[in-house]
């Protein structure tokens, strides 16, 4: 039986998989109730913004959109969930597991009906329905989303240094944030580097300690992922699915009349939806939001302009995220309790 190496230091035989998110229709409805007020909080924000500058101006920007470019920046954000979501079934067979490639993209997308929980953690539904369809525990299933978090930190933290370091002028604090994510990335892919960051995070705080024998044990479990064709390839599908948004965004912005060039456009993209992770509010709401109009204003780009392009680009990329979730959830529900290991 394997030990921390100091005698105050947690068994780290694994415990049994605890249920992410319990089930009944009341949990579910509390869910949905919690979208809808978060949903309604960036609203009633942004409204009230663009009441305050001129609801005019504002609703002109709005009407200029058509339908058509509706459509063109939705499926720039399917590009990324679709591309995003094939590297989840790299990974999953990578690790082992005997699922398809409809079964993986079901378990991602289904996922993101969960996105609104703080830090996202309800995302882990995708673990259970895992467990039930595959047999396997949550601690052998757990590498997954550590490598799926890592490789979305990596690909956004190089995107992030590339815009700015092409776009005609800086973003602040865009340096800080990318050598934070990178950094982070570069310890949740490294098992070793990750294990002991675990192990002293432990002696530190002496608190948790089966949450922290299965974070160790998952980051062991990552020398599977370690191979250098594996961690490009993973790459690649992050930087493809993450550049296709900030195009949207960017195409987005010159539909509106605010062409402030295709670097800078990624970059500030990229900054706010990192920055909003960062608050660890569900989704990122509101920080992301804040930072976007922010960094638009800096721009020289009006609040009348920057407002309807937040409000736009976040309905296109994480609210339609959400309803693709919800839309996919009852069906990964269904499968997963018909399966044969439930």
């Amino acid at each position: 039986m394997m030990t921390m190496s100091n005698t105050n230091t947690p068994d780290l035989a694994p415990m049994p998989a605890p249920t992410p998110t319990p089930k009944g229709g009341a949990r579910r409805w509390r869910d949905i109730a919690i979208l809808a007020a978060l949903f309604a909080f960036v609203i009633a924000g942004l409204a009230g913004l663009a009441a305050a500058t001129g609801w005019e101006e504002t609703k002109h920007q709005l009407m200029q959109l058509h339908l058509g470019q509706i459509a063109i920046l939705l499926c720039l954000s399917l590009v990324n969930y679709l591309f995003r979501g094939v590297r989840w079934h790299v990974f999953s067979n990578r690790l082992g597991l005997p699922t398809t490639l409809i079964q993986d993209l079901r378990h991602f997308l289904g996922g993101f009906a969960m996105s609104v929980t703080p830090g996202r953690v309800g995302e882990l539904i995708r673990m259970r329905w895992l467990r039930r369809e595959t047999g396997w525990a949550v601690e052998r299933t757990a590498p997954l989303v550590l490598m799926d978090r890592a490789s979305d930190l990596a690909a956004m933290a190089l995107i992030l240094a590339g815009g700015v370091a092409l776009s005609a002028g800086g973003i602040a604090m865009a340096t800080p944030v990318a050598i934070l994510a990178l950094a982070a990335a570069f310890v949740a892919t490294r098992p070793k580097l990750l294990a002991a960051c675990v192990t002293r995070l432990y002696r530190t705080v002496g608190k948790f300690p089966r949450l922290m024998a299965r974070v160790r044990i998952a980051a062991r479990s990552l020398t599977v992922f370690s191979s250098g064709p594996i961690m490009a390839g993973a790459l690649a599908l992050g930087l493809i699915g993450w550049i296709a948004e900030g195009y949207a965004f960017h195409l987005l912005l010159m539909w509106m009349g605010a062409d402030i060039g295709l670097a800078k456009a990624i970059a500030i993209f990229t900054f706010s939806t990192l920055a909003g992770g960062l608050t660890g509010a569900p989704g990122g709401v509101g920080g992301a939001e804040a930072a976007m109009v922010a960094l638009l204003s800096l721009e020289g780009i009006p609040l009348d302009v920057s407002i309807p392009a937040t409000a736009v680009i976040r309905l296109t990329t994480l609210w339609f995220a959400i309803l693709i979730g919800l839309a996919i959830f009852p069906l990964a529900e269904r499968l997963s309790n018909k399966a044969t290991y439930a």
